[in-house]
């Protein structure tokens, strides 16, 4: 009885989770407190930056540049009015609503994750988390001109860049 009770557990959730579409797009969680027009400097600390050098320095210098645009420059001494680090990530979903193909195999294309927060520099308490989601193509090329565009897109989303 214990052992059918766990294998209905089980396969409840597995129905669940398979039933679920993933979400994509951006997400921006920013604390209502703080006034983010008064940041001028940042200063960067490690993440979990791609393992590939050249994706990890296209997404640095995406992420300087946006920041740039908002008139914030990189403090040259010390830390910055806010902390910057980023994370990313790779995944492949798989369309559980596709037909499989003869060996049994349903269609599947990569995923990127890639997240910005800003931190308050002595606490580290997360001020502002942006946050994309998308299918991207993998070849080189292709991902440089999408990694400047989705990080463009979060900042286009930045506080002060918002109306009210």
């Amino acid at each position: 009885m214990k052992r059918l009770i766990v294998t209905c557990i089980v396969v409840a959730s597995a129905v669940a989770v398979a039933g679920q579409s993933p979400k994509y797009g951006i997400a921006v969680t920013a604390e209502k407190d703080v006034d983010f027009a008064k940041f001028k400097t940042y200063s960067w600390m490690a993440g979990q930056p791609s393992a590939i050098k050249a994706v990890d320095a296209q997404i640095v210098a995406a992420v300087d540049r946006e920041l740039a645009g908002l008139a914030m420059k990189k403090a040259t001494s010390g830390p910055g009015d806010v902390v910057v680090s980023y994370y990313s990530l790779s995944r492949t979903d798989v369309d559980l609503k596709a037909k499989p193909d003869a060996k049994g195999a349903r269609p599947g294309y990569s995923v990127g994750s890639l997240g910005v927060v800003l931190l308050e520099p002595a606490s580290r308490r997360r001020l502002l988390q942006l946050r994309v989601d998308e299918p991207i193509e993998t070849q080189a090329e292709e991902l440089a001109a999408t990694i400047d565009r989705v990080v463009a897109e979060m900042f286009a989303k930045y506080p002060t860049r918002q109306t009210k």
